[in-house]
């Protein structure tokens, strides 16, 4: 099993360690489509202010970000688990899981910059999201789509793959049917009348938990209903989500969420 999950805008910033090395990076086949974005990257963060900072989708109060991205060769790195933060990751708390001796390898965590990393993979601080477009590079999604798809593919056989991955980040490279989406739904009455809806801190937040108690709970599922059962085991409501357009479509499973418990 592979959980698929995005990155954070929020990313902490490591300090007095040894800077990225790409060859180190989990996939190392992608070390050229890596290499070519940091030069872009950083290239573009030289340049005017104003035109970078409308290309990485920043504001004025941003404009710090550049600087970061400008030095990424040469900035102190340090592991994904601990450089990602935000809700998802707030929820997960991989460093906590590799304390106890967990085993976190099967997270695979997309990036714009960087394709796809393990948690303990080192990178440095960084700005740069799954919308941007690079000079010389053009859409860095469009540049991922190619560069994953036969390494990131061979690499995941025949796994199944769970995943909770945001919008923009499942584009980046897409699994054949032994994969399986999660959507979180809101549940709550209102008026007399129950709705439900996707709700970006219960989706973050519900996917960092499912994420963490896969990991703890030690089990391999290798198909979609598996998968479906040990979810229900670990206490979540599970229902199928939207039918699949095609026979080779990911199995889409609903998780409806009523309140978020403190655990």
């Amino acid at each position: 099993m592979l959980i698929l999950v995005p990155p954070s805008e929020t990313k902490a910033f490591p300090a007095g360690t040894a800077p990225v090395d790409l060859g180190s990076l989990v996939l190392p086949e992608l070390r050229p489509a890596r290499a070519g974005l940091l030069r872009a990257l950083a290239r573009l963060a030289r340049g005017r202010a104003p035109a970078a900072l409308e290309a990485l989708g920043l504001s004025e109060g941003q404009a710090g970000e550049l600087a970061h991205n400008r030095e990424l060769s040469s900035a102190p790195a340090g592991e994904a688990a601990q450089v990602y933060s935000g809700v998802l990751y707030d929820a997960l708390d991989l460093p906590a899981l590799h304390h106890r001796g967990v085993t976190t390898d099967h997270v695979l965590i997309f990036s714009a910059l960087w394709g796809v990393l393990r948690p303990a993979d080192r990178i440095p601080h960084y700005r740069c999201s799954a919308g941007v477009k690079l000079p010389a590079v053009g859409s860095v999604s469009a540049a991922w789509r190619k560069a994953l798809r036969a390494p990131l593919t061979a690499h995941v056989g025949d796994q199944l793959v769970v995943d909770l991955r945001s919008g923009a980040y499942a584009g980046l490279w897409v699994p054949g049917a032994n994969a399986v989406t999660v959507r979180v739904l809101h549940e709550r009455e209102a008026d007399g009348v129950i709705r439900r809806a996707v709700v970006s801190h219960f989706n973050k937040a519900t996917k960092g938990r499912l994420t963490r108690a896969l990991l703890e709970s030690g089990q391999q599922p290798r198909k979609p209903d598996e998968l479906a059962d040990l979810v229900r085991a670990l206490g979540y409501l599970v229902e199928p989500g939207p039918r699949a357009s095609s026979p080779d479509a990911p199995t889409a499973l609903d998780i409806v969420v009523r309140e978020l418990l403190q655990n």
